[in-house]
């Protein structure tokens, strides 16, 4: 059992309709304290060319919600402009959910990997280890 005071987060991205990881999403996080606390921004990085985000903000001393936002429209876009150079056929119009917010509860001494599995209509979270 840990005895740190704080929860920590990492995250990844899948793009499950290629089956490859989602480069280049921006990731902000998000704490609060308290069911009723306001939100506190506390910074945010972009996934790596595996997906992953390593370097996400420490979590306050206290936290009891994070919220993680992942700003998938620029991914999509531009993975569709990709696309349009070797397919100009594709009129696919990018992404329906242009943003995902996760929000989810923490304890402290615990680690939460929060995956994100991606495509242009869908998504779906978990906790992962």
């Amino acid at each position: 059992m840990s005895t740190s005071t704080t929860a920590s987060v990492s995250t990844h991205i899948l793009d499950t309709s290629i089956g490859r990881p989602a480069e280049g999403v921006a990731i902000e996080l998000s704490a609060r304290s308290g069911r009723d606390a306001s939100w506190q921004a506390l910074g945010g990085s972009a996934t790596d060319a595996d997906g992953r985000c390593k370097d996400l903000p420490a979590l306050p001393e206290g936290t009891t919600h994070v919220r993680l936002d992942f700003a998938v429209e620029p991914y999509f876009e531009k993975k569709q402009a990709d696309a349009q150079q070797d397919a100009p056929a594709n009129r696919d119009s990018g992404a329906f959910f242009p943003e995902v917010a996760i929000t989810f509860a923490v304890k402290p001494g615990e680690h939460y990997h929060v995956p994100l599995l991606l495509n242009p209509f869908g998504y779906s979270v978990y906790r992962g280890s």
